[in-house]
């Protein structure tokens, strides 16, 4: 089992700046892939930013730029995503993945609110 622990999310008015960050522990392996999605309300859960084993990053069109995903150099299994020039639209539910194998977990979820 991997238990991921999110922290960072808040309330920001447009324009202002986020760090979340999720942690696993557990059985976790260091070829693991982790990201995170977020859900809008009334919109379907999408993926915002994601870093692979071989550091392939992947970011949401519409956050390139503005959001930056790194892994914690100095503890295993451990993302950051630093959220600038935030707006409203980012407004949602992010969730943590990490996946390794076969394997997926997810966490519970952190709100990040964005007021204009």
């Amino acid at each position: 089992q991997v238990q991921l622990v999110e922290s960072g999310g808040d309330s920001v008015q447009a324009g202002g700046s986020l760090r979340l960050s999720c942690a696993a522990s557990g059985n976790i392996f260091s070829a693991n892939t982790m990201g995170w999605f977020r859900q809008g309300p009334g919109k379907k859960r999408e993926l915002v930013a994601s870093i692979d084993p071989d550091a392939i990053i992947n970011y949401r069109e519409t956050v390139r730029g503005r959001f930056k995903i790194m892994r914690d150099d100095h503890r295993p299994a451990t993302v950051h995503l630093q959220m600038n020039t935030l707006k409203p639209e980012d407004t949602g539910v992010y969730v943590c993945l990490y996946a390794a194998g076969t394997r997926e977990y997810w966490g519970q979820g952190t709100q990040v609110t964005v007021s204009s």
